[in-house]
């Protein structure tokens, strides 16, 4: 069999091992050091304007901080983007609240700012009103977020904002990730940068992320002795795995111009096809941690999977949309059917920033037989 081409590997820049032991040879293998320290201070240099960063063990974890950040109770109910994977759902059940799901446009395929205001209003009325919003810029490509950060402030709704996988992408020049009054980042292996397993919480002030840390590290107070107020949780990132994230910082700019350049060459090479491509919105800049197309049919997109399975070529559908998830099926959900199309069109193609073009010609070279 030949080799196999991964759909979003990590992908290494050389400086990594040089803070793996720098933290080995001061003895920093704890979850606090100068690794950690180094790499907050390189994410928000990155981000621009008056960020603060904590550096967490998921996505997953900086999601569920910003909740309890946010003020999010037992019994709130949070609105969530529909369309996402199911870790930015998840954390709003570890707070005993209730999502409320939120369906797509078709321009980013994000979350449907008019099903947003509708289900604000239509909560409201009934003395429910969201507790948070949970937007997603899900495969890199930002959402509507100007229009849902205005709604966000008009009905005074926190907003939690989940680029977990657009790290790098921008709208009118902004880093996603900084438009809410929290932001998430993800290091997973498979992200556009990786930290083996990590995340980051984005802040508006240093209160915040003192606050994020504080429950981070176990909720322990100022005392000689272990004393706790709080309930705490352990989902700080280690000063090892912050050396990794460091190197990867050194390469960030470099890794999202070779995923754009595969979503270029992709889409320029399969114009021809049946096959079409989500496009960025005018002052829009995807990271394109993931090329995705849509296929005209179920069958076709299937026929197109199974094809690439059998020669090792790893591809992915699109995400099954959380008001679909039997886990969430007594949840209450704002559809239009955009996600549902989505799910039953959608793949995603290898898009690493490692893939060589000549395993990318291969690849067009099975599309190409439309």
């Amino acid at each position: 069999m030949s080799k196999r081409i991964w759909l979003s590997p990590p992908h290494m820049g050389g400086s990594e091992q040089k803070y793996i032991q720098e933290a080995f040879d001061s003895n920093w293998i704890a979850p606090l050091g100068p690794n950690v320290t180094a790499f907050e201070t390189a994410i928000a240099k990155f981000l621009g304007g008056q960020h603060h960063v904590a550096a967490l063990s998921s996505g997953t974890a900086a999601i569920h901080l910003a909740l309890l950040l946010a003020g999010v109770k037992p019994h709130d109910e949070v609105l969530c983007q529909s369309f996402t994977f199911v870790a930015a759902a998840n954390p709003i059940t570890y707070v005993g609240a209730t999502p409320v799901f939120i369906d797509s446009e078709p321009e980013t395929w994000n979350m449907c700012p008019v099903l947003l205001e509708k289900a604000i209003k239509e909560r409201m009325a009934v003395g429910k009103k969201p507790k948070a919003i949970i937007v997603v810029h899900l495969y890199g490509m930002p959402a509507r977020i100007l229009d849902i950060v205005a709604l966000a402030k008009q009905y005074e709704i926190p907003l939690i904002e989940d680029a977990a996988e657009a790290f790098g992408s921008t709208v009118k020049g902004q880093q996603c990730g900084t438009f809410g009054d929290y932001g998430i980042l993800s290091f997973n292996g498979n992200k556009i940068i990786t930290t083996s397993g990590g995340g980051a919480l984005i802040c508006k002030d240093k209160a915040s992320k003192e606050k994020a840390i504080f429950l981070a590290t176990q909720a322990r107070d100022e005392a000689p002795h272990y004393q706790h107020t709080h309930i705490g949780y352990n989902y700080r990132m280690s000063n090892v795995l912050a050396g990794i994230g460091r190197g990867q910082m050194e390469v960030l700019t470099d890794r999202i111009a070779a995923r754009r350049a595969h979503f270029d060459s992709y889409k320029s090479a399969l114009r021809a096809t049946s096959l079409t491509f989500l496009e960025e919105p005018p002052q829009y800049y995807a990271n394109r941690w993931l090329t995705c197309f849509l296929a005209p049919s179920y069958q076709k997109r299937e026929k197109i999977h199974l094809y690439l399975q059998e020669l090792n070529i790893e591809s992915r559908l699109l995400v099954k949309p959380m008001h679909l998830q039997p886990v969430f099926k007594d949840c209450i959900s704002y559809e239009n059917g955009t996600s549902e199309k989505l799910f039953q069109l959608g793949l995603c193609l290898p898009s690493g920033s490692s893939l060589t073009s000549q395993e990318r010609d291969k690849i067009i070279a099975v599309l190409q037989k439309d």
